[in-house]
């Protein structure tokens, strides 16, 4: 499987284009239209409720985004569908709201939240939910995860999406629930055979290391987050293939 070029043909707005000011909170269905209008393609987080729903939402609290307080899987998606995000008239869509408003009409870039709480392997109702809902989906799609567990747990029930990995250089600082052992193996990005892995999302403070030069010398499209500034795009764009942005138009 290979990353459709049109992933890499215009920037990605990080969680859709939103702007708050604008009414438009991250993961919106408002932030997705703007960026359609903008001809962006869209990087979006799922989540799972209760009832086992892919919901469009990126945090594991709802609290920062919604003023409501208690983790998202505790809750059905009928009742998440109820929850206004703050500064806003929008409430949490489903992976499945989302789609049908995309409608191919822009590059769609999906990351699987870990559900394990530790990139470890307790992964898979979030991950069936995902390959349902995107079951007869036409338009580009791509999924990835920090947790490589998720992506081979993907390839397996859904073999033929388009699976990438979201790396970073895993400090303890960033997953502090994370062992040192799994922080240190998963830095060198050794799950891309097994996850079936066609392109990586990496950290754009950390594009220069050698591991990631050297595989996307060997054709591996190279995406990064996150971009704030037409300086930071343009510093980013010596290493990566494309980048995920916000708080900005991206050229």
């Amino acid at each position: 499987m290979r990353l459709p070029a049109s992933f890499l043909a215009r920037p990605i707005a990080h969680r859709a284009l939103h702007d708050l000011a604008a009414g438009r909170p991250e993961n919106s269905r408002a932030a997705v239209e703007a960026a359609i209008a903008a001809g962006y393609g869209i990087e979006i987080d799922l989540q799972m409720s209760a009832d086992e729903q892919a919901l469009v939402f990126h945090d594991r609290d709802l609290n920062r985004l919604t003023g409501v307080r208690g983790p998202i899987r505790r809750r059905t998606a009928e009742e998440l569908s109820g929850i206004r995000l703050l500064g806003s008239s929008e409430t949490i869509p489903t992976f499945g709201e989302v789609l049908a408003l995309v409608g191919g009409r822009v590059p769609l870039l999906v990351e699987i939240k870990d559900q394990d709480g530790a990139l470890g392997p307790g992964v898979g109702a979030l991950e069936r939910a995902a390959a349902s809902a995107a079951a007869d989906y036409t338009g580009p799609l791509a999924f990835m995860s920090f947790n490589p567990n998720a992506m081979i747990e993907l390839g397996r029930i859904f073999p033929d999406s388009v699976r990438g990995l979201t790396t970073s250089g895993f400090s303890r600082k960033d997953w502090p629930m994370v062992p040192a052992a799994v922080r240190k193996r998963l830095a060198t990005i050794p799950d891309l055979e097994a996850a079936g892995a066609c392109f990586v999302s990496h950290d754009a403070k950390d594009l220069d290391r050698d591991d990631l030069l050297k595989l996307r010398a060997k054709g591996l499209p190279v995406l990064c987050w996150t971009i704030r500034s037409p300086a930071a795009e343009a510093a980013a764009r010596r290493f990566a293939d494309n980048v995920t942005f916000e708080g900005y138009l991206a050229a």
